[in-house]
């Protein structure tokens, strides 16, 4: 049969360990049988990372700058251990954090949902959508390992050269020290996004923080928040008949865990981060969760939310079969493809991300599945645990 024809390129980000295994997997079993694929490729993983001191990551970003859509496989972060495993000249910054930076905007995760995966709590009908800051705060942070007793201070130093200082603490022995920063414009794109987006879905927006504590810091963004709410999408909100709130953040917690589901819950970076790992593993599995940063100014990267699950690539090393599961790395794609077609009035290349996405969640279904889901299985039919590629393979035949 005839290829599906692209016309603009999708910025490709590779990656690491075994979801860099079945980034290759899956383009050869699912799309490049069926599209003649077009992408500016961009290798993300560690090593490359090293040859360029990091400057592919940001060539990469600079590049979805330019395309407006690119699709991002999981990457290391390297900590110590990694430093030393890969021979690092250096403990190179978060590939996503990196990215976010360049693009700003807003990362919106959401749990795929299967009927024989049921959620953990058990009042969850609807999946539960978080809207993540993806600019500031501890991703950008200055850290200071203090070596003995001193004072710490906070020094903003004005562009006429007035100063403001403030103690940060009086150490009488070592600890650590922590400097984060945030701004005005980036939160209040951050506001636009999560409204706009609400509005779009027709969902309900929770917003949390915890104002109490950080008087200055977290209640800076409950005011943007709250002044864009009322000057620019109140009349909206109440036309559409959806809600917007704040609350304290773990106020939210317990309220998120007594919900049905079904609405956005905004978080601040580093809270974001955590909830989303939460909430996708209380919905099955970390690899059933979408992810998509949005900037403000149009541009979309969609990624799998998950690590590079390094336990199954050291088995696989090995020449050991795994059971990894590639949901998430597959809806990265095909969210991609969607969003290309869309943009570039491609129909063709859209229903066919939309095909795919169906096959997949039919596979699960039907009671074939990898091993994270197996045992988490309460569908008709018997689960039947499968490696990846028997996975791929499954999905192929249904689509």
């Amino acid at each position: 049969m005839d290829k599906i024809k692209m016309t603009t390129p999708l910025v490709e980000m590779d990656g690491d360990e075994m979801t860099r295994v079945l980034w290759k997997q899956i383009k050869e079993e699912l799309l490049e049988p069926y599209i003649d694929l077009k992408t500016e490729y961009y290798d993300l993983g560690l090593p490359e990372r090293e040859r360029t001191r990091d400057q592919v990551t940001i060539d990469a970003a600079e590049a979805n700058k330019k395309y407006g859509v690119a699709v991002k496989c999981a990457t290391i972060t390297p900590n110590a251990q990694r430093v030393k495993e890969y021979n690092l000249t250096e403990m190179w910054k978060s590939p996503n954090g990196t990215i976010r930076a360049i693009l700003d905007g807003t990362v919106f995760r959401a749990p795929i949902m299967v009927k024989g995966v049921d959620p953990v709590v058990k009042n969850w009908k609807e999946p539960i959508t978080i809207a993540r800051h993806a600019f500031g705060d501890v991703y950008r942070a200055s850290e200071f390992r203090v070596p003995g007793p001193g004072r710490a201070e906070l020094v903003f130093t004005a562009a006429d050269g007035t100063e403001t200082r403030q103690t940060i603490n009086d150490f009488k022995g070592p600890g650590v020290l922590q400097g984060q920063f945030n701004l005005d414009k980036s939160i209040t794109s951050f506001a636009h996004s999560c409204f706009q987006y609400a509005l779009a879905t027709g969902q309900d927006l929770w917003f949390s923080t915890k104002d109490t504590i950080s008087k200055q810091y977290d209640h800076r963004f409950k005011d943007i928040f709250a002044g864009l709410y009322e000057a620019e999408y109140k009349a909206a909100f109440e036309e559409k008949g959806i809600e917007y709130f704040y609350t304290l953040i773990d106020d939210a917690v317990a309220r998120v865990i007594r919900s049905k589901g079904g609405f956005i819950w905004a978080c601040k970076n580093y809270d974001g981060d955590v909830m989303s790992d939460m909430v996708s593993t209380a919905f099955g599995s970390l690899a059933m969760m979408t992810s998509v940063l949005v900037s403000p100014d149009g541009n979309f990267e969609y990624e799998a939310a998950h690590g590079t699950v390094t336990r199954h690539y050291y088995k696989y090393l090995k020449g050991e079969e795994t059971s990894t599961n590639p949901m998430a790395t597959i809806f990265a794609w095909t969210g991609a493809l969607a969003k290309r077609g869309e943009l570039d009035d491609l129909p063709d290349l859209t229903a066919f991300a939309k095909k795919l996405e169906k096959a997949c969640v039919d596979t699960i279904e039907s009671g074939v599945m990898t091993g994270d889901l197996a045992g988490l299985w309460e569908g008709e039919a018997p689960a039947r645990k499968v490696t990846s590629l028997e996975f791929l393979r499954a999905i192929r035949e249904r689509l």
